[in-house]
């Protein structure tokens, strides 16, 4: 079970923080002050799924991985902590505040700081869950890479 539900709930994570990120780049694109108000109010909602998808990711990737010394579970053992604490102490505030801030309809230099923050975060945590899911797809045998 805890096979299924592991790549299942990693694939949803990831689905949403690429989401997130990718809506914010084009909301601000577009230019629309009402496409950004809506992007950022609408991310804390999503928020708790996305919650619920990494720890389960977390805890059945432990479980799973037990005290293998697999290098590409290793591997993915160490990139865990960075992508929990960027998740928790970065994004889950930075849309928080974001949210907060659009909904004021306050564009201003702490916006836009607390926004390219957000954006490097996100991209860090896309990467390293990519690397993470790459990693699976090699100790799991469905990537001959």
């Amino acid at each position: 079970m805890m096979s299924r539900i592991h790549p299942i709930a990693g694939s949803v994570g990831l689905l949403i923080i690429a989401t997130f990120w990718i809506s914010t780049v084009v909301s601000e694109l577009s230019g629309s002050t009402e496409a950004i108000v809506a992007v950022k109010q609408a991310i804390p909602w999503a928020l708790p799924i996305l919650i619920v998808a990494l720890a389960l990711t977390g805890g059945t990737g432990f479980r799973l991985a037990g005290d293998s010394t697999l290098p590409a579970i290793l591997a993915k053992k160490r990139r865990m902590p960075f992508i929990a604490g960027n998740g928790l102490l970065v994004l889950v505030p930075s849309a928080i505040i974001l949210a907060v801030l659009a909904g004021r309809d306050e564009f201003g230099p702490l916006f836009y700081g607390v926004q390219a923050i957000e954006l490097i975060a996100g991209a860090t945590n896309i990467v390293l869950m990519s690397l993470n899911a790459r990693d699976g797809f090699r100790i799991t045998g469905r990537s001959t890479r």
